[in-house]
């Protein structure tokens, strides 16, 4: 690599390096080997390789990719073969464990549908003409779409983006927690402080699945267990449908939906007049606090006051405590100044885990960029776009108009490893390798260890000989629109372990394999501090009109729709209902009894967005005011296996307005409910969860249950 003339600056900026990080690099840059000069013979297992033993596992180091939340892994290979996935222990993001979304990863690797060769308008086509086309196509106005995007997947992406005349780059998760990031980076000036829910006695939930879908679940499941330890930590859950952590919780609250902000200052009024709290350092949210007396904030959320004295109550006797919230961006503003208000920064609310090299950094999603999009699609602004990690043709709202947001760009290519409702209207589909034949680095934006970045490398050779990692195609895309910087690699391979070891400093081929061992290398890391607290004015949101709100909710498993074309997560029972392969409408026994429904009785949902139909079933975890259909089915266009249910996203309320204060998903929609006169029977892994008075599951007060355990 020395012989190749290069501008050394906009090498280290392509190699993700920069400041620090170019201290460490040198003048002269480390070279790995490529495929060209790494070219080996390869035989059957009929002569394996020394360290082979047939029949005998060897474990592997990577990172899953089946959320965002990048949990170290650990896959266990036999004979050529990835078997079985499992969390590393080493990782400071899953703590060595793993979920069922992680470990299905095993079958997004081997599902039948995946894609394995490019498409061009449908037809099979070779690489060389699909990136010829695309760099024929792709010159004007280009964007990018995708899921959210770290390491040095995210350095390539932008040095395209760069290139190709700054392009925007929408990054979008419908499953999200934008509004509390946002919230923690107006009150502390860090977007992801750490939390400690391990050393709180007492958590207060508005609205944030800890132990589902938030953030980091797996990493919260972990301290979930130490917050349970005696001395028992108290866990409140407020939420106008029960998510997991409703169902763990102590005391689980349902309140109208879009107004857990109310019940938040309801508490922090409580908190400074019963008990003495003050809030000096927030002066325009104590004055929130003050004007939301218990009376209002009932009459508001639905929420009782002997409920709200109740929270108040477990939160000023608690020795430690913590709030968290993502219901929406006034309950996240109002959960972080209560924390404020209980003194919990410093104490279960610490700085966040810093990585010197910010080019590396997450890039985190949400609907607010999926909205966006549309409008500047719709609006002519986009001539050309790249779609990877994000399927907006499925999980964008019917308002959005995606249809013809797509249709009005003039050239589109989807990077995918299945097909899906986004793939079906692309141009050029370039096939991507899975997760566990791939190489990439990435950082977790929570849970990980400051100046730790993440390794991710393939477990086995890819399956289809037609398809490329992500990284390559990047890097095939970058060279092709003109950055000289990177034709000294002929792979991503190549280029990846010239980056990483100039980021560690070092070119010894021991250094690599340990970071191959172990997943993970360190880099430079940033000294984390909070800024002082930034005032912040709190405002609270009336109920929506209607005698029904539609609310849906992500669960473990199908997440955001992304798992519907595994079977494995179709038969996995729901959380809370605890059915499989379909979709179904939670309401309240006593709604449904005013409505002349019951378990099985199939409604059509009318909101303005459309019309969904699927079948009922009656619990107690909603609000009566409230119809919750879980998210993730009804897909059209995504493989064998995903073709039951309804998909609750597409009716969901999205006006053009202002997105900087509104996530779709975390608001309600007005609907009404129709009976059409059939029922069936929901299939359900258990259809009794009543113990008609058997006792089966005993509960006892917190206190009763330290004085048990000996720890009080």
């Amino acid at each position: 690599m020395s012989k190749t003339k290069i501008d050394r600056r906009n090498f280290l900026k392509v190699l993700g390096l920069g400041g620090a990080g170019a201290a460490l690099a040198g003048c002269d840059m480390p070279s790995y080997v490529t495929s060209e000069e790494g070219a080996e013979k390869v035989y059957s297992y009929l002569a394996p390789e020394e360290y082979v033993i047939p029949g005998v596992g060897v474990w592997y180091a990577s990172t899953c990719l089946q959320c965002p939340s990048a949990c170290g892994t650990h896959g266990r290979v036999r004979e050529g073969r990835v078997l079985k996935l499992e969390g590393n222990p080493d990782n400071a993001v899953g703590g060595g464990k793993l979920c069922q979304m992680g470990q299905a990863g095993l079958q997004t690797h081997f599902n039948p549908d995946r894609i394995t060769e490019p498409l061009i308008n449908g037809k099979p086509a070779t690489w060389d003409d699909a990136l010829a086309l695309i760099a024929k196509k792709a010159t004007g106005n280009v964007a990018w779409m995708t899921g959210t995007i770290s390491g040095h997947q995210r350095v390539l992406l932008d040095t395209h983006r760069e290139v190709t005349g700054n392009a925007r780059h929408y990054a979008v998760e419908t499953v999200n927690a934008r509004a509390w990031e946002d919230a923690c980076n107006d009150v502390l000036g860090d977007a992801h402080p750490t939390l400690h829910m391990d050393k709180a006695h007492a958590v207060v939930s508005l609205g944030a699945d800890l132990l589902g879908t938030w953030i980091s679940p797996v990493n919260f499941m972990g301290q979930y267990g130490d917050f349970r330890s005696s001395p028992r930590g108290v866990l409140t859950a407020i939420e106008p449908a029960m998510s997991l952590t409703g169902a763990n919780a102590d005391h689980w609250v349902a309140a109208k939906p879009g107004t857990e902000a109310a019940v938040a200052l309801g508490v922090g009024h409580i908190l400074m007049s019963k008990h003495g709290k003050g809030l000096s350092a927030m002066p325009n949210a104590a004055t929130a606090f003050q004007a939301m007396t218990p009376a209002r904030a009932a009459q508001i959320s639905g929420v009782s006051e002997t409920n709200l004295s109740k929270i108040a109550d477990t939160l000023a006797s608690a020795k430690t405590s913590l709030v968290v919230a993502n219901a929406n961006h006034e309950a996240a503003r109002a959960a972080m100044a209560l924390n404020v208000l209980l003194g919990n920064v410093g104490t279960t609310i610490t700085p966040g885990a810093g990585l010197g090299a910010g080019a590396l950094a997450p890039v985190g999603g949400s609907t607010k960029a999926l909205a966006e999009f549309a409008q500047d699609a719709n609006a002519g602004k986009i001539g050309a776009v790249f779609i990877t990690g994000a399927n907006p043709a499925f999980v964008a709202p019917s308002q959005m108009d995606m249809p013809s947001a797509l249709k009005a760009i003039g050239f589109k290519v989807a990077i995918a490893t299945c097909h899906d409702e986004t793939t079906k209207l692309c141009d050029v589909v370039l096939p991507q390798s899975s997760a566990l034949e791939d190489w990439g680095t990435h950082v977790p934006a929570y849970g990980g260890k400051a100046g730790v970045a993440q390794l991710q490398q393939p477990l086995m050779e890819p399956l289809y000989p037609g398809t490329r990692g992500l990284g390559d195609i990047l890097l095939s895309l970058s060279k092709g629109a003109g950055v000289s910087e990177l034709d000294a690699f002929e792979d991503y391979y190549g280029y990846l372990g010239t980056a990483v070891s100039a980021m560690m400093g070092s070119d010894l081929e021991g250094d690599w394999n340990r970071v191959l061992q172990a997943g993970q290398f360190n880099t430079t890391s940033d000294n984390c501090a909070f800024s002082a607290t930034n005032d912040v004015a709190l405002s609270v949101s009336e109920a929506i009109g209607g005698d029904l709100q539609l609310v849906t909710a992500a669960r473990q498993g199908l997440y955001d729709g992304r798992h519907a074309n595994l079977s494995w997560l179709q038969e996995a029972p729901d959380q809370i209902s605890k059915a499989v392969w379909d979709s179904w409408a939670e309401l309240h026994p006593t709604t449904a009894a005013g409505l002349g429904l019951k378990d099985g009785d199939y409604v059509t949902i009318t909101a303005k967005g459309g019309t969904i139909t699927t079948r009922v079933f009656t619990y107690k975890g909603v609000h009566p005011n409230v119809v919750c259909v879980p998210m993730g089915r009804g897909h059209t266009n995504y493989g064998r296996w995903a073709d039951n249910g309804v998909n609750p996203l597409a009716i969901l309320d999205a006006p053009p307005g202002d997105w900087n204060q509104h996530e779709v998903t975390a608001g309600s929609t007005a609907v009404k409910l129709s009976a059409t006169g059939d029922n069936r029977h929901l299939v359900r892994l258990m259809d009794v969860d009543k113990q008609h008075g058997r006792k089966l599951v005993a509960t006892i007060p917190a206190q009763q249950f330290d004085r048990n355990q000996g720890g009080a």
